[in-house]
């Protein structure tokens, strides 16, 4: 990626990340599209010396591409009618559910909660041609109020803390349309997945499907999670 061919406020965010991270762009390419994903080089230089397995908690999601966000972006991408159809993607991290899905068609909105991490976004949106996409801050214990509703929500390794698990589920209750769906993505071992279904089926029908992949670590088992609100007439 020739970062001179950048627009110039993009062009400018990258170089201020440069100067604390050493920087690199990931390829990944669903289908006919491809978007590249600007990401951290060095994880050391992120964890400044925590240790990542000391508390899930504090380990910064955003800075790799996991494999729960590729079979969420193959999902987005194989979805009808997705042309000017609204999706916001929650926890993006380095966002690749979200821009596969703007390259497919959808009026995407990339949302987190730290404000590097929508640099990262913005960077990656426009190294992808999509500059329609918009990058907001988002915190899920005091969501925006004035954010429009969509057609799609979706998230990828999201439902990693308990505490998590009911401010996410009123965002989706709040911002997806009536007639919406939600896709979640997940390892198959998220141990906080089978609590936020538990709780979310009282408002939606849920169903699931499975995806394995082959990684250098062997096999991932994926779990992907369609979410529909209940007919209440």
């Amino acid at each position: 990626m020739d970062i001179r061919n950048l627009p110039e406020q993009e062009r400018s965010i990258y170089n201020r990340i440069r100067e604390k991270y050493t920087l690199t762009f990931d390829k990944l390419k669903v289908g006919k599209k491809t978007v590249r994903l600007l990401k951290a080089a060095d994880l050391e230089e992120i964890l400044a010396g925590r240790d990542p397995f000391a508390d899930v908690a504090e380990f910064p999601f955003w800075i790799r591409l996991w494999e729960a966000a590729m079979v969420l972006s193959y999902v987005l991408c194989s979805l009808p009618e997705r042309q000017g159809r609204a999706l916001l993607e929650l926890g993006a991290g380095l966002g690749a559910p979200g821009l596969t899905a703007a390259a497919a068609g959808f009026d995407v909105t990339l949302s987190d909660f730290e404000e590097i991490v929508l640099d990262f976004q913005r960077v990656s949106s426009a190294a992808s041609g999509l500059p329609g996409v918009r990058s907001i801050h988002f915190d899920w214990f005091s969501p925006p109020a004035d954010l429009q509703l969509f057609d799609v929500i979706a998230g990828a390794e999201i439902l990693y803390r308990k505490d998590f698990l009911q401010p996410i589920l009123a965002i989706l209750k709040t911002f997806l349309k009536p007639d919406g769906v939600v896709y979640l993505a997940h390892d198959v071992r998220r141990k906080c997945l089978p609590q936020f279904l538990e709780i979310a089926k009282e408002d939606f029908d849920i169903a699931a499907g499975k995806q394995i992949m082959q990684t250098a670590r062997g096999e991932v088992a994926i779990i992907v999670n369609c979410l529909k609100r209940k007919n209440r007439s």
